[in-house]
C-alpha cells in the first residue's frame, strides 16, 4: 500500500448530506439512508458532514491526533467499545480536516450492515452510484475514487469488519490519493493501518472529594451537566451536587452514552437518586434518545450488541474475566481462566477481546496489564452467573491469589523483593475481592484459605503502612466459624498482634497473645509455639518489657533459623535487636542488627535492611555521634527511596529530626514525618520507648523558634508529600518551580493567607477582618485558584517560605539554631 501524503487545497466540502447522525451525543446514527444522485462530474466538490444537533465535549487531544493521523497515513481506524463516542470524534474530526480534501467527506453507514456482501454496495449507494454501469460495483467503486481527492468515513464496521477491510485494503491500493476514516469496536487489522483507542471520558478520583473549580476539567462531568441541562432547564452544576455528579461519572466509568442515558434521567430524578440506582444500572440507563438506534436506546442494548459480535469462546472469556478486580496479568488469567482452553486458544480468545476494546491493554512501570471497565465486568459476571460457573471460578481466583501471597511471603528476603512489592501494589483489588469471597463463603477450604492470604500479606500492609486495613481482614477472617486450623490461625494471629502494638492497642495485642499461646497449647509442633512466643514477645517489645522479650524471643528463633532466608527468621532478629538495646546491652544489640545486615545486605533485600540501619543510626545518635548518624539514617532512606514506603520514610525523617541542630530543619522533618506516620493507618511512633525522644526534640524547637514559628515550619513539613519529604531529608532542591511572590495575592488576600497560615477557621477569619463568613470562604478559594493549591496546609507552608525568602535578604534576621 502506498503511503504517499495527498495533495493539499483550501477548498470548501459543500455538496447533499449523504448520512444522518444520532441526535445524542453518544456515537451511531439512526438507520440507514442510502441515497444515489448523480455520480458528480470529476473535480466537483462533494460530499457534507452531518450537522451537530448537539455539543461536542472537548475532546481536543484526541480529534488533534486523528487530524494529524488523516495528514500522514491513509488509514486511520477509531477503536473502542460501544456508546465511547467513536462516532462523534470521527465526525468532528473529518470537519477539522475538510478543507484538505478537495472533493469532500463522505460518511457511509454500516452500523445496520450485517450481510458482508452488502458493503460494496452501501459505498457505493452513498456515492451516488448504483445503477450507473453495468460493469462490477467494485470496479465502479474503483473508478470513480482512483482520480479523486476524498475522505470516506466508514462508520460502524464491527459486524462486518472482514468485509470491510478487503473493501479499503483494495481501495488503497487503487486510489492513491484517497485516505479512509474508520469507526469500529476492533481494528482492521490490515497494512498501513493506524489505530486510536477511544477510551471513555475523564472521571474524577470517586476516593476525593472534588475540588469545585476544577471539576469541569472532567470531560464526563461537562457532559453530564450539558445534557441534564437540556433536559431540566437551569440544572447546573454547584457546591451542592458537585460531589454525587462526580460519582455518578466514575461509576459509569467516564461512557458517554452511559452518561447521556444517566442524564436524561434527570427528567424525573435528582442527581441523588440516579446515583442511588447506579446499582443496576441496566436497568436505569434506558431511553434516552427516541431517534436513536436500538442498540443506543438502552446500556443493556449497547452491551448485547458487543456481546453478540463475540464468539463462543470470546464470550467464555469475557464472562470468566470478570472474577478480577481492577486488573489483571497474563499468568492470572491462564490459570483462573483457563479450563478446557488450550493456551493458544485463550490467548487468541483475549488478544480478539482487547482487539474488541472489551479488555483494556495497559502497561504500566513496563508490565502488561489488562482490565476491564465496571460496565463490562458487571455484564460478564452476570452471563457467569447464568452459566453456572459463578462459583467454580471465584474459588479458583481465591486459590490463585492464596499462591501469590505465599509465594511473595516465601521470596520476600530476596532481590525480588521490588518485584514482588510492585505486583502486590497492582493486586490489591484482587486480594480485596479474594478475600471478601473467603469471609462470605462458609467451607473450611475458603476459610482457611483466608487465614493463609491475609497473613501472607502481612509484611505488604505493614511495609506500605496498611495497619489499618490489615487488621480488618484478619480480625474478619480469624472469626470465621470454620477458620479451625491451628497453625494457620497462630500464624494471623501473630501478624494481627504486631499490627495492633504498632498502632498502639495494647490491650487487644494482648486479647490476641493470649489465643495464639492457648492454641499453641493444644498443637505440640515446634514452629506453632514459635509463632506464639513471638506474639507475645513483640507485644512484650512494646510493653517495653525487654527482658521478657528477650526471654521468649530467643527460643523462637532458634527454631526460625531453619530458614535464615525467611522472614519470621530476620524479624525476630530485628525484634531481639531493639530489645537488648532498649535494655542497655549495645554488644547483643549491635549482633543481631549485622546479622541482618549481614544476610539482606548479600541477597539484595532492601526493607529490613533500612528499618535495620534507621535502628543503627539512632544507636549511634544515643552514643553522641550526630554526624555518623545522620550518615547512617540517611543511608537507610537512600535504601528504601526506590520503594515507595510511608512507614519506613517518616521513621528515618523522624530520627533525623533528632540528629540536627537547625530549629527550622528539625520542625519540618518531624511535620513531614507526622504526616507520613498518619498516612499509616494511625501510626503514630515504632515503639513507645522511643516517643520520649521526639518529645525532647520538641521542646528545644520550641524554644529555638517559638510556638509561632514551630507551627509555621511544622506544617510547613506536613504539606509535603513523600517524595518531597525524602528530598529535603537529603538537601536536594525542590523540583517544582516555587510560586510566585506575595504579590501574586491582593493585599486582602495576603492577610487572608497569613490568617489561614495561623491555622484560623473561615468563620474565625470573617471575626478577625469583620466580614461575612462566605466573603472569607471566597477569598481562600481565590488564594487556592491562584497559587495552584488544593488545601490550606499548602497555603500555610507557602506563607512559611515567603517569610523564608524575605529574611533571607540583607539585613534580616537567619533562623535560630537550637542552642540559642
Amino acid at each position: 500500500m502506498t503511503t504517499d501524503d495527498p495533495r493539499r487545497t483550501r477548498r470548501d466540502a459543500n455538496a447533499p448530506v449523504t448520512a444522518d447522525s444520532s441526535a445524542s451525543g453518544f456515537e451511531g446514527s439512526s438507520q440507514i439512508r442510502v441515497w444515489a444522485p448523480p455520480p458528480p462530474p470529476a473535480g466537483s466538490r462533494t460530499g457534507q458532514l452531518p450537522p451537530e444537533l448537539t455539543s461536542f465535549v472537548d475532546r481536543r487531544a484526541e480529534t488533534a491526533e486523528v487530524k494529524n493521523l488523516l495528514s500522514t497515513c491513509r488509514l486511520v481506524t477509531l477503536a473502542g467499545i460501544g456508546g465511547v463516542g467513536k462516532t462523534r470524534l470521527a465526525l468532528r474530526a473529518a470537519a477539522n480536516a475538510r478543507r484538505d480534501f478537495a472533493d469532500g467527506i463522505w460518511v457511509v453507514e454500516l452500523a445496520e450492515v450485517h450481510d458482508p456482501s452488502m458493503v460494496v454496495e452501501i459505498v457505493a449507494a452513498t456515492l451516488g452510484l448504483l445503477d450507473q454501469s453495468d460493469q462490477p460495483l467494485l470496479d465502479v467503486l474503483v473508478q470513480f475514487l482512483s482520480s479523486r481527492e476524498m475522505l470516506l468515513v466508514l462508520d460502524n464496521c464491527e459486524q462486518v469488519v472482514a468485509a470491510s477491510a478487503e473493501l479499503v485494503e483494495t481501495l488503497l491500493l487503487a486510489c492513491p490519493n484517497l485516505r479512509i476514516l474508520v469507526t469500529s469496536r476492533e481494528p482492521l487489522d490490515i497494512a498501513g493501518e493506524a489505530t486510536v483507542r477511544v477510551l471513555p471520558l475523564a472521571v474524577p478520583d470517586p476516593d476525593h472529594e472534588p475540588a469545585f473549580r476544577r471539576l469541569l476539567k472532567y470531560d464526563a462531568v461537562t457532559l453530564f451537566a450539558d445534557r441534564a441541562a437540556a433536559v431540566v432547564p437551569g440544572f447546573e452544576l454547584s457546591e451542592y451536587n458537585k460531589t454525587t455528579v462526580a460519582r455518578i461519572c466514575s461509576r459509569l466509568d467516564g461512557l458517554p452514552l452511559a452518561i447521556e442515558l444517566a442524564a436524561a434521567r434527570m427528567r424525573a430524578m435528582s442527581p441523588e437518586q440516579i446515583l442511588q440506582r447506579l446499582t443496576d444500572r441496566y436497568a436505569l440507563l434506558t431511553r434516552g434518545s427516541r431517534t436513536a438506534p436500538t442498540r443506543q436506546q438502552t446500556l443493556r442494548w449497547c452491551i448485547d450488541w458487543s456481546y453478540q459480535l463475540c464468539t463462543p469462546v470470546e464470550q467464555r472469556i469475557w464472562a470468566r474475566l470478570s472474577v478480577f478486580a481492577g486488573g489483571f496479568e497474563l499468568d492470572a488469567v491462564e490459570q483462573v481462566c483457563g479450563t478446557e482452553l488450550v493456551p493458544e486458544s485463550l490467548l487468541d480468545a483475549l488478544s480478539s477481546l482487547v482487539d474488541k476494546s472489551i479488555v483494556i491493554r495497559e502497561e504500566p512501570d513496563g508490565v502488561v496489564r489488562f482490565r476491564m471497565f465496571e460496565t463490562m465486568r458487571d455484564y460478564g459476571r452476570e452471563k457467569l452467573q447464568q452459566s453456572g460457573e459463578y462459583l467454580d471460578l471465584r474459588r479458583r481466583h481465591r486459590d490463585w491469589y492464596e499462591r501469590l501471597a505465599l509465594d511473595s511471603e516465601a521470596g520476600w528476603i530476596s532481590d525480588r523483593q521490588l518485584d514482588l512489592l510492585a505486583r502486590l501494589d497492582r493486586e490489591q483489588p484482587n486480594f480485596r475481592e479474594a478475600l471478601e469471597f473467603c469471609v462470605s463463603d462458609e467451607s473450611t477450604e475458603s476459610a482457611e484459605a483466608g487465614l493463609r492470604t491475609a497473613a501472607a500479606l502481612y509484611l505488604f500492609w505493614s511495609f506500605r503502612g496498611q495497619y489499618g486495613e490489615g487488621r480488618r481482614w484478619l480480625d474478619r477472617i480469624l472469626a470465621h466459624p470454620a477458620a479451625h486450623s491451628i497453625p494457620d490461625r497462630v500464624k494471623a494471629l501473630l501478624a494481627s498482634t504486631i499490627m495492633a502494638a504498632v498502632q498502639g492497642n495494647l490491650e487487644r495485642a494482648a486479647a490476641l497473645v493470649e489465643q495464639a499461646r492457648t492454641l499453641a497449647g493444644q498443637d505440640p509442633a515446634p514452629a506453632t509455639k514459635a509463632l506464639a512466643a513471638a506474639a507475645e514477645g513483640a507485644l512484650a517489645l512494646y510493653r517495653l518489657e525487654h527482658d521478657r522479650a528477650v526471654s521468649v524471643l530467643e527460643p523462637a528463633l532458634a527454631v526460625f533459623e531453619s530458614n535464615t532466608r525467611g522472614h519470621l527468621y530476620i524479624s525476630t532478629l530485628s525484634m531481639l535487636g531493639w530489645a537488648h538495646g532498649l535494655r542497655g546491652d549495645t554488644k547483643r544489640s549491635t549482633e543481631y542488627r549485622e546479622q541482618v545486615l549481614s544476610i539482606t545486605e548479600a541477597c539484595g533485600e532492601s526493607l529490613f535492611r533500612s528499618t535495620t540501619l534507621w535502628g543503627s543510626g539512632i544507636a549511634v545518635w544515643q552514643q553522641g555521634e550526630h554526624s555518623h548518624a545522620e550518615e547512617v539514617l540517611l543511608e537507610s532512606l537512600r535504601v528504601s527511596r526506590h520503594i515507595p514506603s510511608p512507614l519506613v520514610a517518616a521513621l528515618d525523617i523522624e530520627a533525623l529530626a533528632w540528629t540536627t541542630d537547625n530549629g527550622e530543619r528539625a520542625a519540618i522533618l518531624m511535620g513531614a514525618a507526622e504526616y507520613l506516620l498518619r498516612c499509616a493507618s494511625g501510626v503514630t511512633t515504632f515503639f513507645n520507648a522511643l516517643s520520649h525522644f521526639h518529645d525532647e526534640c520538641e521542646r528545644k524547637v520550641r524554644r529555638a523558634l517559638g510556638d509561632r514559628g514551630f507551627d509555621a515550619a511544622f506544617r510547613r513539613g506536613q504539606a509535603m508529600g513523600l517524595s518531597a519529604a525524602v528530598s529535603y531529608a537529603f538537601r536536594e532542591p525542590p523540583t517544582t518551580t516555587p510560586h510566585d511572590s506575595a504579590t501574586t495575592l491582593t493585599k486582602r488576600e495576603l492577610e487572608v493567607a497569613h490568617l489561614v497560615a495561623q491555622g484560623l477557621t473561615n468563620k474565625q477569619i470573617a471575626a478577625n477582618l469583620v466580614l461575612s463568613q462566605r466573603t472569607a470562604q471566597h477569598h481562600v478559594e481565590h488564594i487556592l485558584s491562584k497559587l495552584g493549591f488544593t488545601s490550606r496546609t499548602q497555603i500555610a507552608a507557602w506563607i512559611v517560605d515567603e517569610a523564608q525568602r524575605e529574611s533571607s535578604r540583607p539585613g534580616s534576621r537567619e533562623s535560630k539554631p537550637l542552642g540559642e
